[in-house]
Parts: C-alpha cells; structure tokens; sequence
C-alpha cells in the first residue's frame, strides 16, 4: 500500500511538471496578445534585460515577468545585446519571436521625422524632440554649443542654414549628435556641383543663399511661383548696394511675429537683422527656408524691378516697381486698402 501511494505521488508530481513545463512551453510559442494593428514597442536608450521585461509587463504582455527573465537569459539577451530603438511587433509574435526580434535588433523601425517651419535653433529643437528619444533640451544645448556649429564650418548665427525642412527617416533612438550629423550629410548631399555653380555665379555663399531664401520665403508664403521675381529684386538691389527694406526683417528682429503692419516706429529697431537699417544680408536667416525656395535665389527671374509691395486686392501677391515713383504709387494703394479694412497694426 506504502509503496503504491509513493507511485501515486511520483505520477502526481510528473503530471505537475508536465502541466507547468506545458503552460511554460505555452506562453512562450503561442502569440502574444496585441491588437489586430500590433503594436510599437520603444526601448529606451540605457535600458537592460529587467528594464525591457518590466516594459512588456507593464503592456499587459506578459503572464509571467520571471519565465520572460528567464528566457532573456537562456537567449544571452543581456548588456550590450539590449539595442535600443523602436520596434514594431507583428500580429502573431510569440515571446520566443518577440525576444529573437529585440536581440538582433531586427524589427527597428525607423522614425519619420519632419520638419517645415522653425525660425531659431531651439525652435527646431522642439519640432525634432516630438520624433525622436532626444529631447528638446539637449537637443537645442547641442545645436546652440558653438563648437557644434564650428565642427561643421558655421558660425552661430548661420549654422541653422543646414538644417534642411524636409522629411527624414531615421533610429528612434537618434542623440542630438546623431540628428546632427545626419542633417549635415543631406546638407551635402543638397549641394550639389550644379547649385555651388549657380550660387558662385551670384557670389554668394552657400548659407548667404538660404539667408536671401528664407527672406524670399516669408515675403511670400502662399505663392511659390512669385518666389523667383522677389529673389530677383532682391539681388539687384544687393547689387546696387541697396538696403534690402524687408518688412520680416523687422519682424524677426521685433520677435512679435503677430505684426501684420509695419509701421514707421519698428523700422528704427536696432537689430543686424533690421534691414531698413543695415545694408545687406542678416547674418542669419529669419527662418528655416524650403528647399524650393533656395532654389528660387538660386534660378531667380532676371529683371529690373528694384521695389515691391502687397497688392492692394489681398491676393497674396505683389506689384513691383523699378523706380521709386511707380513704387509709391503702388504703396499708397495698398495702404488704402489696409485702413479701409481697419488693419492698423
């Protein structure tokens, strides 16, 4: 009888064994529930074996947190092999797949990050921080760190000329020295033979064309196809040794960008970005301008015109004038029209 229940007892236990070696075997072969999309898994940067498992845990991943421990160090996941990024799990991942996944760093997605409008570095900072694990802070202490600008041949003023509104895919996981280093390659890469011919051409350096672009740009933001006629009269009046009298200079210099009506007081500010006062270019740009409208200084219309304002119909577009008289008229036309709309500021 003693001996039969000791039978009994090793058949219970076996069976045991076997049921929790099965749910084990289980949990680690069978898919993972994720929603019907999958779901986007981010590893942060310094992250070990334990930092990953808790994150899964905390996904409602896991039905178990120490046999997903346990099968990160059977797999030798661990230290260096803990890669930091973005990851995308499919529909139908089991752990087992999850962990092979993490461990050769194999289902990293790369991050799309954009960017358009932006008028200083630390504003860029902010619009490329929403994308990738760098954030904002460290973002504009490195891009504001004058060896940073040096180490790519800018001073600080010009260096936000690399940066290049576009978008871009890149590692999540991307530092402010890596985001930087990228935008220098596509800086490059833009430039080429063809475009440094043309920007020789006018004599002017590269990032004195994306200065005059981004001035061009914030005369005209909603037609493109004006761009070429303002950088065109621009340059002459660069030529003649003419103040460029750019109303977004004054702007930009103000930082009171809700200004929708220079008045004769703000063109006194004291600013090297004022150019009612300054002759030539800022040392900067007042924004980051669009490839297309660096390309619009450098194919910029070949004419006379030396004046331009708002036309009087809000159309958006400009009348513009080679002499001063034609000018004036076209002036007073225009403020007509905004004191009959009561716009006084």
């Amino acid at each position: 009888m003693r001996k039969l229940t000791i039978i009994g007892l090793l058949l219970l236990a076996a069976a045991i064994v076997a049921l929790l070696l099965y749910r084990s075997y289980d949990e680690v072969y069978r898919p993972l529930a994720l929603p019907d999309d999958g779901l986007l898994l981010y590893v942060p940067s310094g992250s070990e074996a334990s930092d990953v498992a808790e994150l899964l845990d905390s996904l409602g991943l896991l039905e178990s947190k120490e046999l997903c421990m346990w099968l990160m160090e059977r797999k030798n996941y661990r230290g260096e092999m803990v890669e930091a990024g973005k990851y995308r799990i499919a529909p139908g991942t089991s752990l087992n797949g999850l962990i092979n996944s993490l461990r050769g760093g194999r289902d990293e997605e790369m991050i799309k990050i954009t960017f358009h409008h932006a008028r200083t570095l630390p504003e860029l900072a902010g619009a490329v921080a929403r994308y990738i694990e760098a954030d904002s802070s460290s973002l504009a202490a490195h891009l504001k760190e004058p060896t940073t600008a040096a180490a790519f041949g800018f001073n600080a003023e010009s260096f936000i000329t690399m940066f290049l509104p576009d978008t871009y895919f890149m590692e999540w996981d991307s530092d402010a020295a890596a985001f930087t280093r990228r935008m220098a390659k596509e800086y490059k890469a833009f430039w080429t033979d063809e475009r440094l011919a043309k920007a020789k051409a006018l004599k002017l350096s590269q990032s004195e064309v994306s200065i005059l672009a981004s001035i061009v740009e914030a005369e005209q933001l909603l037609h493109v196809d004006e761009r070429p006629t303002i950088a065109g009269l621009y340059l002459n009046r660069l030529r003649r040794g003419m103040k460029l009298q750019s109303d977004p200079t004054v702007i930009f210099a103000l930082g009171d960008f809700s200004i929708r009506r220079v008045l004769t007081t703000h063109l006194t500010t004291e600013s090297p970005y004022n150019t009612y006062r300054n002759v030539g270019l800022p040392p900067g740009p007042i924004r980051l301008p669009q490839k297309s409208s660096i390309d619009a200084v450098l194919n910029a219309e070949e004419h006379g015109y030396l004046y331009m304002c708002a036309r009087e119909d809000f159309s958006g577009y400009h009348a513009f004038a080679k002499n001063l008289a034609e000018h004036n008229r076209n002036a007073q036309a225009y403020r007509m029209a905004l004191n009959k709309k009561k716009i006084y500021r």
